[in-house]
């Protein structure tokens, strides 16, 4: 049997990753428009980027700088809004600053200063999460509770970093079922945090749900979800950093 054309399949994978976004909304008693999808498109190129464009998708995320920034400087001619999903060092935060509309991975006071001081210098703001560590594996990064308080309250108080949320990126599991407690926790980290004073506006995003476990972290109040397999399928093995 012949394979569909790229376009057509991507846009065939959208729709059903659409599909099942709505149906978990539905199935919360939430309204519908209240989760944003990007699409996450590290190591597939350009071609794959515009299937999905023509097909209605506008948010994207890529894990490096690097390999972003020179698909990004392609796809100059799209209205995409990029946002960084990946473990941003300092010493990147220079080249981040600008081309993301988004970075999802803040993790700690200095990388929030920093980007300060970079948004600062070119007068652009900045609006990003915080990643959040609530499994402490080794291989990830993120802030862990005990710091993130600290992390929110420096982020407070700067001109150019906007906070607006937090990201979760828990440990994969065969079974979608077994990351609900770590969305739980997350959900109930922010409301404690709000409780505790922390702005609203600095808690409203809740980024969490990958493509085999979205559906369910939907259900437990996500309003960003980071798709890509279920989108361009099978990601091409050379290069693949997570």
């Amino acid at each position: 049997m012949t394979e569909p054309p790229l376009g057509a399949a991507i846009a065939a994978n959208l729709a059903g990753v659409r599909s099942r976004i709505a149906q978990a909304i539905a199935r919360s008693g939430r309204s519908p428009g209240e989760v944003t999808l990007v699409a996450i498109s590290k190591t597939f190129g350009p071609d794959c980027v515009r299937a999905a464009f023509a097909a209605g998708q506008r948010d994207f995320g890529e894990n490096r700088v690097q390999e972003a920034l020179q698909k990004i400087g392609q796809l100059t001619d799209l209205e995409i809004r990029w946002h960084l999903v990946g473990h941003l060092q300092s010493n990147k935060a220079r080249k981040a600053v600008g081309p993301f509309a988004c970075i999802q991975s803040i993790d700690s006071v200095e990388l929030v200063e920093r980007l300060e001081a970079v948004a600062a210098d070119r007068v652009a703001p900045v609006e990003a999460l915080v990643q959040v560590d609530l499994a402490g594996e080794a291989t990830k990064s993120g802030a862990t509770p005990d710091v993130l308080e600290g992390v929110l309250a420096r982020a407070a108080g700067c001109r150019f970093v906007r906070i607006v949320g937090l990201m979760l990126l828990p440990p994969y599991f065969d079974d979608p079922e077994d990351a609900r407690p770590f969305f739980r926790r997350l959900r109930a980290l922010r409301d404690a945090l709000a409780q505790r004073g922390v702005s609203a506006a600095m808690l409203r995003e809740l980024s969490m749900g990958m493509s085999h476990d979205f559906d369910v972290a939907i259900e437990e109040g996500a309003t960003i979800v980071r798709v890509g397999t279920a989108i361009f399928g099978p990601r091409p093995m050379v290069g693949v950093t997570g």
